[in-house]
């Protein structure tokens, strides 16, 4: 009997917002609710900038056979309103994830 496990990846991307006036809470709970379903937003932090500037850093497992690979969170999260960019911080496999 297999019991081969699906490999994940956990992407680190971290938010710029727009302005600092941004709620980075409202902003987080908007790009958890639309990720898909194979995503799984599973750490969110601010990270202090500069000059009171705080901006979310999220930590997102993802299937590692996902077609596109990282497109796809970059879409979503570009989509959410008061997002400025996004920077990709890194992306390595992980199994703590795996199902």
């Amino acid at each position: 009997m297999s019991s081969e496990r699906k490999s994940k990846v956990l992407v680190v991307v971290r938010v710029n917002p727009e302005s600092t006036e941004i709620d980075l809470e409202k902003m987080i709970n908007e790009i958890k609710s639309r990720l898909p379903s194979e995503f799984q937003l599973v750490k969110s932090e601010k990270v202090y900038v500069a000059f009171g500037l705080y901006i979310p850093r999220l930590y997102i497992v993802m299937p590692e056979e996902y077609e596109g690979g990282t497109s796809r969170i970059e879409e979503v999260i570009k989509s959410v309103p008061g997002v400025s960019s996004i920077d990709i911080e890194f992306v390595t496999r992980t199994e703590a994830f795996s199902s």
